[in-house]
C-alpha cells in the first residue's frame, strides 16, 4: 500500500496543479478580452460622436470650409495585444474578473503612459467595480478634455502598478472622443490620504494621478502616491 499510495498521490498533485493552472489561464484570456472589448466601445462612441458632429444634408451650406471626414480626424484607438498583470496582487486579478460581470457604463476616455506601459480605459467614478475595470475620475473634478484639474484614481496593485516607475518628464495621453491630448508629468510626491490639496482646480489643463503607497503593502496603505501631468505646451 505504501508503495501505491506515493505515486497516486503525486499523479493527483499534478493534475490539480494543472487543473489550477487551466482557471487561471482562463480567467486572464477572459479578462483580457472583455478589457479590450471596453477599448472598442470607447472607440466606436468616438467615431459615432465625429459622425453627428458632421454636416446633415438638409442644413443650409455654411460659408465656411467644410470639416475633414469623420475618417480622417482622430487616429483609431491603439488596442494592445495583451495586458500585463504580472505585478498585479491575485486578489486585484480576481476583482478584475467580477468586474467583469457589471455594467460600468462607456469610458470617459483612454489613459496612457507610453514609457511604462500603462494603457486603461478611464471610467466615470471610483466604486469598486470601476476601479477593478479600469482608472476613475475623482468626484468633484474636471472632466476629461475639460479645462482644469482631472483626478484619476487606480488601485495600486492594479492597473496604477506601473506608477512606482514613472519619472518627471514622462509622456502622457489623455484620448477623448473629440482626439488625443498631450500632457507632460511634472511633479511627483507622497501625501497623507486626507490632503485633498492636490485636487484642487488649476487655472490650466491638468491630470493629478492618485494611488495608494507604499505600492507593496499588506493591508490598508496608509499613504497616497500622486503623479501630476500637465498638458504639454502650456503654461
Amino acid at each position: 500500500m505504501r508503495t501505491l499510495r506515493g505515486p497516486f498521490v503525486e499523479r493527483a498533485l499534478w493534475a490539480a496543479g494543472l487543473l489550477l493552472i487551466a482557471v487561471y489561464l482562463g480567467v486572464r484570456g477572459y479578462g483580457e478580452l472583455m478589457r479590450r472589448s471596453e477599448l472598442r466601445r470607447f472607440d466606436e462612441a468616438r467615431k459615432a460622436a465625429s459622425v453627428d458632429r458632421a454636416p446633415r444634408g438638409d442644413l443650409a451650406p455654411v460659408p465656411k470650409a467644410a470639416p475633414a471626414p469623420p475618417s480622417s480626424a482622430a487616429p483609431a484607438l491603439r488596442v494592445p495585444d495583451a495586458v500585463d498583470t504580472r505585478l498585479w496582487s491575485p486578489q486585484r486579478v480576481r476583482g478584475y474578473e467580477e468586474s467583469l460581470r457589471e455594467e460600468t457604463g462607456h469610458p470617459l476616455a483612454v489613459l496612457r503612459i507610453p514609457r511604462i506601459g500603462i494603457e486603461v480605459p478611464v471610467l466615470d467614478g471610483t466604486d469598486e467595480a470601476k476601479l477593478n475595470r479600469g482608472v476613475g475620475r475623482i468626484e468633484g473634478t474636471a472632466l476629461p478634455g475639460q479645462a482644469g484639474n482631472l483626478g484619476i484614481a487606480g488601485h495600486r496593485d492594479g492597473f496604477f502598478r506601473g506608477l512606482k516607475d514613472v519619472a518627471v518628464g514622462d509622456a502622457v495621453e489623455l484620448e477623448t472622443l473629440d482626439g488625443t491630448e498631450a500632457y507632460v508629468v511634472d511633479d511627483i510626491r507622497i501625501v497623507d490620504p486626507d490632503d485633498v490639496s492636490v485636487l484642487k482646480p488649476t487655472s490650466s489643463p491638468a491630470i493629478t494621478m492618485v494611488t495608494c503607497y507604499p505600492f507593496y503593502f499588506v493591508g490598508s496603505a496608509p499613504r497616497r502616491y500622486i503623479v501630476r501631468a500637465r498638458r504639454a505646451g502650456g503654461p
